[in-house]
């Protein structure tokens, strides 16, 4: 696979997840929307990672470190509140190994902050769609 390839490889998955966090929403599964929105901007940020630098990929969920690794590449800058998604996005990440961590943050999202992260991560998600070269 060439970097064109496996950027639309890692735009295809970050799409679908991004209409998995719809449906979530529709479910009302408040958490998972928030999950599923970490999961979309992560995917499409290794995506153009794999444009940027190489298909060399850290195995990291913190999107912000990422986008340090390629935004000096960028044709724009990224702005101090997509930094500040970035790191709530990577905070929603979920391990399954573990649940006590997985109750607790359940706990802590709710309708109206599902819909902000959904409508919030639907705008950077469009943006970094203009980044392709």
């Amino acid at each position: 696979m060439d970097a064109n390839e496996k950027y639309e490889y890692w735009l295809d998955i970050a799409q679908y997840d991004l209409e998995t966090a719809g449906a979530m929403l529709s479910g009302e599964r408040w958490l998972y929307v928030v999950f599923m929105c970490q999961q979309a901007i992560e995917k499409l940020v290794k995506g153009l990672y794999s444009l940027y630098l190489d298909d060399n990929i850290p195995k990291t969920h913190n999107i912000p470190t990422l986008v340090e690794r390629f935004e000096d590449k960028l044709p724009a800058p990224v702005s101090e509140d997509m930094y500040d998604l970035f790191e709530s996005l990577s905070s929603y990440y979920l391990n399954n190994r573990y649940p006590d961590f997985l109750n607790k943050l359940s706990g802590q999202v709710g309708e109206l902050e599902a819909k902000e992260m959904l409508s919030r991560t639907k705008e950077v998600f469009k943006w970094l769609l203009t980044l392709k070269p």
